[in-house]
């Protein structure tokens, strides 16, 4: 056996079977839909289950859900029959995953969920099957086969539900209207949270880390300057600290590849004059986007007035784990 052949074909069997899926997506998609966002609308949640392999797929929607500002758990059919049961509330959604549509631990929890009032979406298969005809909206999960040579382990089948999951999160999170600032305050620990909630002053260097010089400043006295503050650059500003323009290393080397003389003359003779900078009130991923269209290591930061208040070195922002 080749093992990449084999790999190829797998992947090719899963993505068949998406292409199947993203066919058969009809009205029982959009109705799912529709009653998800009014159930999210009244307060309600969206409770996620399934069976075996579905479990854990169900786990990955509901974080995916979640993560996305709809409010959503996950149900163990198992233990529900053990209490679990509880987290249930007239008014929320129950995502059924089940293949089969037959699953006896699935279709135990049909008659309690339905007295207890809550909507049921299935992602199924079998869209005749006894779970289907006591759903509220099916959502047809169905593939030719399974990756697995026996079309027995479940492959091609829970890469479609979670597929239709990730649809169903996405779908939604346009129509609630869901923002990236929102995105950014249910992430505040990682990466991702910091780029978008925080903002240029809040990551800029001030004070004694910046260095700034007039015009008429000799080279060789911004290069001081520079290596006081330990910055790449030096910024240069009128008396009303409005910003002129910016002396960076690279300045410096193809000022001397000129001339020899460089570090006699004034700052003005050669700095990059008018560079790119950003607003105080700008949000770190702007900047972050803005280093990687410009490719620079410095960015000076201005106020509403254009008045120099701070600068963002590139090699800062690793240790403020915004990179």
């Amino acid at each position: 056996m080749n093992c990449e052949d084999r790999a190829r074909e797998v992947i090719d069997i899963e993505i068949e079977g998406l292409r199947k899926v993203r066919g058969a997506l009809g009205g029982g998609f959009s109705k799912a839909v529709d009653l998800m966002l009014e159930c999210l609308k009244k307060r309600g949640k969206i409770v996620v289950t399934g069976i075996g392999k579905n479990l854990h797929v169900a786990q990955k929607i509901s974080a995916t859900l979640a993560s996305t500002g709809s409010t959503s758990v996950v149900l163990n059919p198992v233990q529900a029959m053990h209490g679990d049961l509880g987290v249930l509330s007239p008014g929320d959604t129950l995502l059924v995953l089940s293949y089969s549509g037959a699953s006896e631990e699935i279709l135990g929890l049909i008659p309690i969920v339905k007295r207890a009032g809550v909507v049921i979406v299935s992602v199924t298969s079998n869209t005749d099957s006894q779970l289907a005809a006591h759903s509220d909206a099916v959502i047809d999960a169905s593939v030719d086969r399974e990756a697995c040579p026996f079309n027995m382990a479940p492959t091609a089948s829970t890469t479609a539900a979670m597929a239709i999951g990730d649809a169903l999160a996405m779908v939604i999170l346009e129509a609630r209207g869901f923002r990236k600032e929102d995105y950014a305050m249910l992430h505040p620990g990682g990466a991702i949270g910091r780029s978008l909630l925080m903002k240029a002053a809040d990551i800029m260097r001030t004070g004694d880390r910046l260095a700034t010089v007039s015009p008429e400043t000799g080279v060789r006295e911004a290069v001081l300057a520079m290596t006081s503050a330990r910055s790449g650059s030096a910024l240069v500003v009128d008396s009303d600290r409005r910003l002129i323009g910016l002396l960076s290393d690279g300045d410096l080397r193809r000022g001397l590849s000129r001339d020899p003389e460089t570090l006699s003359r004034k700052v003005s003779e050669i700095m990059t004059c008018s560079p790119v900078t950003v607003r105080d009130t700008q949000l770190a991923a702007e900047v972050l986007r803005l280093y990687e269209e410009k490719s620079i290591d410095d960015i000076p930061v201005v106020d509403a007035n254009g008045r120099l208040v701070g600068s963002i070195d590139i090699q800062d922002l690793p240790k403020l784990k915004i990179l």
